[in-house]
């Protein structure tokens, strides 16, 4: 991993950053619940769950090069979620 190019953030700042990471991660989980159970996509966009897989990949790069475990942890989280409601949707259109 890069090393970290900034000062280490106070550490109630990162608190925040992880509370704010864990809720926006927590939030996919019933999307994904849903469409496994019902195997039905019809109503998710392509483009634009694609567009967010991309821009969570980023922000996890991001977090990597910026050595920030909320921004890596919940963002790669995240981009699995998303990829798995992604592949159901190529499966179950």
């Amino acid at each position: 991993m890069l090393a970290r190019k900034f000062p280490p953030l106070h550490p109630a700042i990162e608190i925040i950053g992880a509370f704010a990471a864990l809720i926006t991660t927590l939030g996919w989980i019933p999307q994904v619940a849903k469409v496994a159970r019902e195997r039905r996509a019809g109503d998710i966009s392509l483009f634009a769950t694609g567009s967010i897989a991309t821009g969570v990949f980023l922000w996890t790069l991001y977090g990597l090069l910026i050595g920030s475990w909320p921004v890596i942890l919940a963002n790669g989280v995240t981009f699995l979620f998303v990829i798995a409601i992604l592949g159901m949707k190529l499966r179950f259109g």
